[in-house]
């Protein structure tokens, strides 16, 4: 068993290290990636499915290399969702995008088999402090909200949004003449340096001005923005010709982006106009032990006042922002307990859900507000965040500032220096 473990974790090894600097569909069929101990490999409908993911949001330029759009919502824990198709492999996904910049992350990709594993990770004595069973009781409802446009304010906006910031590429594709050298040997071959490349040409296709493939534009856009057909038809009309033109240059792409800058602008409307209603419905305590499966505990941060023994942080670095900051929360005097919340305590917003990621008790008397929930990023410039990000962040504070002002607060941090300071100005 430890030969035919060790033979398949040194195959996976060799197939990632084959790696190219750019993120093309090409790249990522056929890649394996990890789901627990199972290794799980890319077809070509995935690798389709991350290559548009990667294009919908920016995250590649037009040579598909990966942008720092890409870094930055990496840094920040601000990574656009991925696709359902994609969601039982995230992990593996999102590892293989970044080792196209970072060779270093396909290290983490395989694991050691002999590694020892949690199994679980339960509950503990913490979570049944009443600090804890009180902010949980405050916190724990599920909630429905409901809001209001002014379509008219709306179309306006998105109009002058996308005729600002529309731009698609043209379709193009490179030639490449070269000469096979003299002498060349299977070695050679394996190199890949049989040819010697002369000279190079790069067209733009013009076919797609004069394709057959039919495309439900306002369907579409209203597919992804959520609005009526009426109101994207609105939007549409009003754009300047040269920029509703794009369309026909690139219409998947002038698509996405249409979506995206729509869902930015309703973004930015939605704070105002929403209300919460809250709901029957309560969340249970499972949802901290609902995800099973075998981990790497050398990953996770063995805690004292967490209400799991092992808290498990985002992001790749040793020392990521949230892996800080719970090392700081379990060394602060003044924390009784926090729990890290896992991605199923989410709150609903008309541009997605949005989950926070800390929830906090403290020591009656050492601060002033007692109960936190916290969103820990990689800066608290909220021009480095995008529109949606930020409305999601104002819907969260809207939400449980509204539950008890003087007993739960809510605000984005970057440390836990920085959440103190944030405190003493509530």
């Amino acid at each position: 068993m430890y030969n035919f473990v060790s033979g398949l974790q040194d195959g996976i090894k060799e197939a990632l290290y084959d790696r190219p600097s750019k993120a093309t569909t090409e790249y990522f069929i056929g890649k394996t990636v990890m789901v627990g101990e199972q290794p799980v490999v890319i077809d070509a409908k995935q690798a389709k499915d991350i290559y548009k993911y990667l294009l919908k949001n920016d995250y590649i330029d037009d040579d598909d290399n990966i942008t720092a759009e890409y870094r930055k919502d990496k840094d920040n824990g601000t990574l656009a969702k991925l696709p359902e198709t994609l969601a039982p492999i995230a992990d593996g996904v999102h590892s293989l995008i970044q080792s196209v910049f970072d060779p270093s992350v396909l290290a983490a990709m395989v694991q050691d088999g002999n590694k020892t594993k949690i199994t679980e990770n339960k509950l503990n004595e913490n979570f049944a402090k009443q600090q804890f069973q009180t902010l949980w009781s405050y916190i724990n409802h599920k909630y429905a909200y409901t809001v209001e446009f002014d379509s008219a304010e709306l179309i306006k906006k998105a109009i002058d949004h996308i005729n600002e910031k529309m731009y698609v590429t043209r379709l193009q594709y490179t030639v490449t003449s070269g000469v096979q050298t003299r002498d060349m040997d299977q070695h050679a071959i394996e190199r890949r340096d049989g040819f010697d490349k002369t000279k190079t040409r790069t067209e733009t296709l013009m076919l797609t001005e004069s394709s057959q493939i039919k495309y439900d534009l306002i369907g579409k856009i209203a597919e992804g923005t959520f609005l009526t057909r009426r109101t994207v038809a609105a939007i549409l009309s009003g754009l300047q010709p040269h920029v509703f033109a794009m369309f026909k240059h690139n219409p998947e792409e002038f698509i996405n982006k249409a979506i995206k800058l729509i869902r930015e602008q309703k973004a930015t409307m939605i704070v105002e106009h929403i209300s919460y209603n809250q709901t029957e419905q309560v969340y249970d305590s499972n949802i901290f032990t609902a995800e099973k499966g075998s981990v790497d505990f050398a990953k996770a941060y063995r805690a004292k006042k967490h209400i799991q023994d092992y808290v498990f942080t985002d992001g790749t670095a040793d020392k990521s922002i949230e892996r800080r900051f719970a090392e700081d929360l379990d060394r602060a005097e003044e924390v009784c307990v926090y729990a890290k919340l896992p991605k199923g305590f989410h709150i609903p917003t008309p541009v997605g859900n949005y989950s926070p990621d800390w929830a906090i008790a403290f020591n009656e008397g050492s601060v002033k507000h007692i109960f936190f929930i916290a969103e820990t990023k990689g800066t608290m410039d909220s021009l480095n965040l995008r529109p949606i990000e930020q409305a999601k962040i104002a819907c969260a504070k809207k939400l449980f500032n509204s539950i008890s002002t003087s007993k739960v607060r809510y605000h984005d941090v970057d440390s836990y220096q920085s959440l103190l300071d944030i405190m003493g100005k509530l």
